[in-house]
């Protein structure tokens, strides 16, 4: 069977700070065609619910507005790069990621 990585070089993962958000926001983005994938988030990531939503750069601007217009913009987003994980924009009403 082949083992598939959920998150690979360059993806983005939207962390978000309750169960019921990031289940809200994968309906809402579906809805609008926008790929992305609800998947664990990995333990690196500091996260309340578990969930992160997985995407790519190339829909990263059209998925930031819709979740602004949506008012469920997540808790962080960090992309996956080298290794690890860095934090690449921080809801300002939350506290940032420490790690």
């Amino acid at each position: 069977m082949e083992k598939r990585l959920m998150v690979q070089e360059g993806h983005l993962l939207a962390v978000f700070n309750s169960g019921h958000r990031v289940m809200k926001a994968e309906g809402v983005l579906k809805a609008l065609g926008l790929p992305v994938l609800l998947i664990p988030a990995p333990r690196q990531l500091q996260t309340d619910c578990g969930l992160a939503l997985r995407f790519g750069e190339e829909a990263r601007e059209e998925i930031m507005q819709a979740l602004e217009r949506e008012d469920l913009l997540p808790a962080f987003v960090s992309r996956y790069t080298g290794g690890e994980f860095v934090t690449s924009w921080v809801n300002e009403a939350h506290e940032p990621p420490t790690m």
